[in-house]
């Protein structure tokens, strides 16, 4: 089954985190990529900054155009992948072992993907 991972931080709690130990997780981030790379679906992505979105979302009087993210939350999407395993439980036991969730503020959400013909599940 195919999931996407989304890596979601909080830049505040980032910016906090000594450069040498943010360039060594990010050596290991390279490393689970290759170690995983046959439940590894895509190449995976790393997005720019938050403060490069633009949001094209509802208004009053139509579509209104704005500078930054969709939400108000603290946490920000930095990037995702696509996975393919088994079932959540193998999905679950795979981001466990992300390097940066040993800093606070990271999570990684886990979405499965729609196919044609199937439904959501409730």
């Amino acid at each position: 089954m195919k999931y996407v991972i989304m890596f979601t931080f909080d830049p505040e709690l980032d910016a906090k985190v000594p450069a040498d130990r943010m360039q060594g997780l990010y050596g290991r981030a390279y490393q689970w990529y290759a170690e995983h790379a046959a439940q590894i679906a895509d190449g995976g992505v790393q997005l720019q900054p938050v403060e490069t979105a633009t949001t094209v979302k509802y208004g009053e009087s139509g579509t209104v155009l704005v500078d930054g993210p969709f939400s108000e939350a603290k946490e920000v999407v930095g990037g995702f992948s696509i996975i393919d395993v088994p079932d959540l439980d193998a999905a679950i036991a795979l981001v466990r072992t992300w390097p940066f969730l040993e800093l606070p503020g990271w999570g990684v959400e886990i979405r499965p993907i729609l196919t044609i013909g199937s439904q959501p599940e409730e």
